[in-house]
């Protein structure tokens, strides 16, 4: 991984927003919308909240990406990812099937379907069994609008954004339909340079050190799909996915100017060393996938069986160069580095995947339903590094160690290849007792075998490391309707978090010569449970009431201990990337979704407080087995979240369009520490122009959104993070709708590696 995934550990929920509305030209057309406009917008069903799109003032001149971030209980902190509030992450679903894309070409995806395909949105805060989700993962089911008529249609986008540095985007998208054939495809390119800005420091008061500068990322961007549906017969369909993403990243840099203190034995101050790391790094990575996909609807029920068969293929190739130079208070560097690292970190991942599920409707209001996986991963990853330590005049030192000579430049060569199976089998039944009342309950029972084999390195405990365990995941939920106007609902879930693989590859990422990531293929899986209440009035004000508790919480951990090199005490510190513990969150949100002033404004707005329960504790290196200072992470914290996101219709047309987005979290323990309170105040306004829609986006305007990271131990220790990330921006975006409009949406087609994707990032 880049350098900039040293705060990789920071995962927190963020919040924002968007907006829109359909049109009236008839008398007829004003009639039906009479009737729309008492539907209920945003309810509760069973097992999820559903968000009827249709139904609401936001659809128009729209896209799929931005009516998600106005959708209640979804946000995002970064115009690129989407949560749903109190989980980790969102899985993207299209008409109850996962989308067969890798996070970067999802969200541009996303950025080129238009909002009036939508028909509904559901959001499932626990899924049930039948979904192949990790840990506190909660889904987002995107429902398309059915449209039968032949033709062709697609749109096109193209914007700038101007962040610290300049970048661009534009994508084309495509939908043909002809009888019982559908094409869909896809193409999309960006530019950007991602910048940051880091201060770490770390230490006691006998050693410290302080690393700050930039840290700067040029990235080009290629990808695509490609989605070839054909109807076999009314009853059944067969379908080929392939979707492709391509990253260059070369020329990314690293420099940080690092102050050393150090005290000697007697406790008396020693000069201040400081000394300055470069870092220049290459990177290219290819995710390649094919997805095959048969569905044979068996009744006039709805009861159907998929099978999918897919597979996978990312590489990803890494150089880089570390070189640390002595310098002086102003920078002033010498002209020869004192040590030089070297790394070549390629991984290749090829991933073989089967998934089958039967779902079975009764007349009852009864549904079964039925299936398994299979999911077959290898990776090979083979890490070349060399350390060089150089003399004043620039030449490799003779250097020594128990008086031995040791090698100079030292190869540190590690081949770790990594094989695991995974199969798994669900059964879920579900049932409508009544108007009032319904249930589901179910389970998924997984056994994971894996393998993981060094086999040119020094260490012993890399050459073989076997894991093998089942798991049996129960679900169930309730949902009761006591009247028109009051919903409850409980649900109790159980998950699984397996480490991804470029977590498992035991790969030191440099960030100075004593100052490092390292991943761990020790790594177990963690596991999640889950209990969530929530209560629903008038289908517009909700309470959500939720605990879980996590079991072998995989993060990073820093360790750190005093080092004497060339006679000064330093402190390195290690980022690893391990168990930690136990953690417990605990939940109260109350929200609103709403249009008020005949749909003129529409607002979201959620209010909680949230309580982290860490339990962590360690102080060996998994890897060497070195032994460290204790690093104990026992503390609670209680912490406010809010978010509202507010649309306001400016004229009577329904063209014009203001928002106005503001989310705050307030300070909370993680970790790696205290996490200082962050918020982002945003704005946007649109115009919508016949089949055009212009955007102009403006994000964290009084550029509060910074991470800030602070940690002491009982012993003395102290680490401290702060990030800048640059997230004030501004975003100008053209969007093109084109071509027949009532072009049937060929079947969006889940793809069986899709937990396996999720893994790769």
């Amino acid at each position: 991984m880049k350098t900039k995934t040293l705060i990789a550990a920071i995962f927190f929920s963020g919040l924002i927003y968007a907006q829109e509305t359909p049109k009236k030209d008839s008398a007829e057309t004003k009639s039906i919308e009479a009737v729309t406009l008492t539907k209920q917008v945003f309810k509760k069903q069973s097992d999820r909240f559903v968000y009827d799109v249709a139904a609401s003032p936001v659809a128009k001149g729209n896209t799929a990406f931005s009516l998600l971030k106005q959708t209640p209980l979804v946000s995002s902190t970064d115009d690129k990812t989407l949560k749903i509030i109190g989980k980790n992450n969102a899985v993207i679903y299209i008409n109850g099937r996962k989308t067969n894309m890798d996070a970067e070409s999802l969200t541009q995806f996303l950025k080129n379907t238009p909002a009036e395909n939508i028909q509904k949105i559901e959001v499932i805060t626990l899924p049930g069994s039948e979904y192949q989700v990790e840990s506190s993962d909660g889904i987002i089911n995107i429902i398309l609008k059915k449209k039968m008529t032949d033709g062709l249609n697609g749109n096109m986008r193209m914007g700038n954004s101007q962040n610290y540095y300049n970048s661009t985007y534009a994508g084309v998208s495509l939908n043909y339909r002809k009888n019982k054939l559908g094409v869909s495809a896809n193409i999309n390119t960006s530019e950007n340079i991602q910048e940051q800005y880091y201060i770490l420091r770390n230490g006691n008061d006998k050693a410290s050190n302080q690393s700050e500068g930039r840290v700067t990322d040029p990235n080009k961007n290629l990808g695509g799909y490609l989605n070839i549906d054909y109807q076999l017969n009314d009853n059944s369909n067969l379908a080929l996915t392939w979707n492709s993403w391509a990253n260059r990243s070369y020329g990314s840099t690293s420099n940080l100017f690092n102050t050393i203190n150090s005290k000697n034995d007697a406790g008396i101050a020693l000069p201040t060393k400081y000394n300055y790391t470069k870092n220049l790094e290459n990177a290219r990575s290819y995710n390649n996938s094919l997805n095959l996909n048969y569905e044979w609807k068996t009744d006039t029920l709805g009861s159907k069986l998929n099978l999918n068969a897919a597979y996978l293929n990312y590489k990803r190739f890494q150089n880089a160069d570390n070189k640390t130079f002595d310098s002086d208070i102003f920078q002033n560097l010498s002209q020869y580095p004192t040590i030089e690292i070297k790394q070549s970190t390629p991984q290749v991942i090829n991933n073989f995947s089967f998934l089958g599920d039967y779902i079975k409707k009764f007349k009852n209001d009864f549904t079964v339903s039925v299936g398994g996986n299979f999911n077959k991963t290898k990776t090979d990853n083979d890490t070349q590094s060399t350390t060089t330590v150089f003399d004043a005049s620039g030449n490799p030192a003779e250097l020594f160690e128990n008086g031995v000579r040791i090698d100079n430049p030292k190869e540190n060569p590690n081949h770790f290849i990594y094989d695991e199976n995974i199969y798994g089998v669900y059964l879920t039944l579900e049932k409508k007792f009544s108007d009032k009342f319904s249930g589901k309950i179910g389970s998924r029972y997984e056994m994971t075998n894996s393998v993981g084999k060094s086999d040119n390195t020094k260490n012993e405990s890399l050459r073989n490391i076997e894991r093998n365990y089942n798991n049996l995941l129960p679900y169930v939920s309730l949902n009761y309707a006591i009247n028109d106007n009051n919903n409850i609902s409980y649900a109790f879930s159980s998950r699984m978090r397996r480490p991804s693989f470029w977590e498992l590859n035991p790969v030191k990422n440099i960030l100075t010569d004593v100052n490092y990531t390292q991943n761990n293929p020790f790594v177990k899986a963690s596991s999640v449970y889950t209990n969530e209440f929530t209560y629903m009035f008038k289908n517009s004000y909700f309470l959500i009431i939720n605990h879980s508790f996590t079991k072998n919480v995989i993060t990073q951990v820093p360790l750190q201990r005093e080092i004497v090199k060339d006679g000064i005490n330093y402190k390195e510190l290690r980022y690893i990337r391990t168990n930690f513990g136990d953690k417990q969150e605990m939940s109260a949100m109350i929200g609103m979704q709403k249009s008020f002033f005949k749909q003129y404004l529409t607002s979201n707005f959620n209010i909680g407080m949230q309580r982290n329960v860490n339990n962590g504790f360690l102080n060996t290196d998994p890897i060497t087995g070195d032994v460290f200072p204790d690093y104990v992470n026992k503390i609670k914290s209680n912490s406010l979240l809010i978010q509202t996101n507010n649309t306001v219709r400016l004229d009577k047309n329904k063209t014009w369009f203001l928002g106005v987005n503001y989310w705050y979290v307030d300070n909370q323990q993680i970790e790696l520490g205290r996490l200082k309170s962050l918020m982002s105040l945003d704005a946007n306004i649109k115009k919508v122009w016949n089949d055009w829609t212009f955007a102009l986006e403006i994000y964290d305007i009084l550029k509060t959104n910074k991470v800030v990271i602070t940690d002491y131990q009982d012993n003395g220790n102290f680490n401290y993070i702060n990030q800048n990330q640059y997230n004030q921006g501004l975003n100008f975006s053209v969007t093109y709708n084109f071509g027949n409009k009532k072009v049937q949406k060929i079947r969006d087609i889940s793809s069986a590696d899709k937990d396996i994707k999720n893994r790769t990032r």
